[in-house]
């Protein structure tokens, strides 16, 4: 077969290679010994023909004796050309076949040095090919998880910078005389320290949740209560920006075993997602079930909906996607865009998910809680 039109598979490749070794090196013994033991044979038949008074025709033995003695030297000189050859073309076959796992090799030593721009060049071997599209995937997704750490460090500065501001800039005021120690002022400057502190604290169980070493106490849990009672908590917000909340409960209680804390942030970060993206005159609504060995809670509203191409940007941190009509013009609902991250991160700390089920455009979403039954 000629290296021009060798196989795409490696492992063909690989038995191709061998089989040329080992015919090159049988080929070159072949010959070689043929030559060699003609030529020492003849002049061992020649030798016994002269001298010593024997005639012309040399006898049985001499002749078997001419041929041991002709055949070992044959078969020495034939191995040795024979490794020779076989090792000549072993390492061109070999250079060949190694050539993409030097390139492989020198894109992850690139990757290593913080260079993830240029990609590795797909070899024809289709295991290598898919080695070398694993690769280049993995360079992509590292390059984009470095663009996001530098845009989490950015967001983390600005979402900090805000509060903080407001806080020195009311301080000063009132150490320069400039602003009036009224309980307004107090009551402004203990509201943006508590969002300083609810930031923090939720940078820190992201970062928990990340290194799994979140602390999650277990016990059983009616998970359909548990989304009853946040959804009673956060009534009076909803109903002060005109959003019906709806709960349809199941007939039976749907037990889990969770942690009473997670599993309410869980669904309060969920409910105030939706009363974000939900319009006045809209609805969200609360729905539970029990799906073999899992227990699901959806919360869904009538908003604008989840675009496909964002349904998993919304679980990144500080992703907000592009303003929609129903959150243009009410900045004081705004999120931190880390709710959701923080639902996700703590659903997986019980062994489940939260995910988006339905997000077309124009007809709301729901958002979809599993979590393992007890």
């Amino acid at each position: 077969m000629s290296v021009l039109h060798w196989p795409r598979r490696l492992r063909t490749r690989l038995f191709v290679s061998y089989v040329v070794v080992i015919l090159t090196g049988s080929i070159a013994m072949m010959l070689i010994g043929t030559v060699v033991t003609k030529r020492v044979y003849e002049g061992r038949i020649g030798g016994f023909g002269s001298g010593h008074g024997r005639g012309p025709q040399a006898t049985e033995a001499e002749l078997q004796t001419a041929l041991d003695q002709s055949l070992w030297p044959a078969l020495l000189i034939g191995a040795a050309v024979a490794l020779v050859a076989a090792a000549i073309v072993a390492w061109i076959v070999g250079r060949r076949l190694l050539r993409p796992i030097d390139d492989l090799r020198m894109a992850a030593r690139r990757m290593a040095d913080g260079n993830y721009a240029e990609p590795v060049a797909v070899p024809s071997e289709i295991e290598l090919a898919s080695l070398a599209e694993d690769v280049n995937q993995l360079g992509a997704h590292l390059a984009a998880t470095e663009q996001r750490r530098a845009h989490l460090v950015a967001e983390v500065a600005h979402e900090l910078r805000t509060p903080i501001t407001v806080i020195r800039g009311h301080v000063e005021g009132l150490i320069d005389g400039v602003i009036e120690p009224t309980d307004e002022v107090y009551a402004l400057i203990a509201d943006e320290s508590a969002r300083l502190q609810r930031m923090v604290d939720d940078l820190s169980m992201l970062s928990r949740a990340d290194e799994g070493v979140l602390q999650v106490d277990l016990v059983e849990l009616d998970l359909v209560e548990l989304a009853r009672g946040a959804a009673e908590r956060l009534r009076p917000q909803f109903d002060h920006e005109q959003v019906t909340l709806e709960t349809i409960s199941p007939a039976g209680p749907l037990l889990v075993l969770g942690d009473d804390d997670r599993l309410n942030q869980i669904i309060t970060n969920l409910l105030g997602n939706a009363l974000t993206h939900t319009p006045s005159g809209g609805s969200v609504t609360i729905s539970a079930g029990r799906e073999g060995g899992v227990v699901w809670v959806d919360v869904t509203d009538t908003g604008a909906g989840v675009p496909e191409d964002e349904r998993e940007r919304i679980f990144e941190r500080f992703y907000r996607g592009a303003p929609s009509v129903t959150t243009v013009g009410r900045p004081s609902r705004a999120g931190r865009g880390i709710g959701l991250t923080i639902a996700r991160s703590l659903a997986r700390a019980h062994g489940g998910d939260v995910r988006v089920c339905d997000g077309r455009p124009g007809t709301g979403a729901t958002f979809r809680v599993t979590i393992p039954a007890a």
